[in-house]
Parts: C-alpha cells; structure tokens; sequence
C-alpha cells in the first residue's frame, strides 16, 4: 500500500501471519513450562507421600517402644522434610496458576485480534496447542 507520503505499509495478512507465529510459539513456551512445573509436582507429591509414611511409621514405632527414642531426631528431620514439600507444592500450585492465567490471557488477545479479521485469515496454525 503506498500513500501520497510515500509510506508503505505491511500486508495486513503479512501482519497477522507474523502475529500467528510469535503467539504460536508462545503458546508452546507456556505449555512447556506448564509441563516442567506438573512434572516436578508429581515427583515431589510422590516423594512427600513416602516421607510422610515413613514418619508415621517411625513415630508409631517409637510409642510402641520398637524404636529409640534416639531416633527422635530423624522424626524431625522428616518433619522438616515434609514442610518443606508442602511449601514447595504451594508455590508450584501458584506458579500453575499463574501459567493457566497467562495462556488465558494469550488466548483472549488472540481472539480479540481475530475478531478484527477474518477467521480464515488468523487461525491458529494446525497443531499448535490452542489450550
């Protein structure tokens, strides 16, 4: 498109192509990192689950008198452990949140530009994980 000034603008299909593969590949990033953070909660949620079965089993040990009270100390030690799983669930609960509110967000530009063009124009490619 050329004016009377001389400026040339874009394609407007050009634009919108170029706007499809920035989203596109940021779509991907937030499933990526979704990902990484429900993988890494599985493994701690797995790991919690034992260290809290073993510290109940050592409790119930001690009262029954099948373990030293020595061993009072690896009590705490689990104790802590599983303190610290709880706290690290929290936040990798917050930091999914946040990655579900982002690709919201993502999608509702995306369907804000659409509705400015035509459907067949900007849509999303196929295979990109429109979530």
């Amino acid at each position: 498109m050329a004016s009377i000034f001389g400026f040339r603008s874009r394609d407007p299909a050009r634009d919108r192509q170029a706007d499809v593969s920035r989203l596109d590949r940021l779509a991907k990033l937030f499933e990526q990192i979704a990902a990484e953070i429900e993988a890494e909660r599985t493994g701690l949620e797995n790991r919690y689950r034992t260290t809290s079965t073993n510290a109940a089993f050592l409790v119930e040990a001690m009262e029954n008198g099948s373990a030293s009270d020595k061993r009072s100390s690896e009590v705490s030690a689990l104790t802590q452990s599983i303190l610290n799983c709880e706290r690290r669930i929290a936040a990798l609960s917050r930091q999914d949140g946040m990655m579900k509110e982002l690709r919201h967000s993502l999608d509702t530009v995306f369907d804000e530009d659409a509705s400015s063009a035509t459907a067949a124009e900007f849509a999303w490619p196929a295979g990109a994980g429109r979530g």
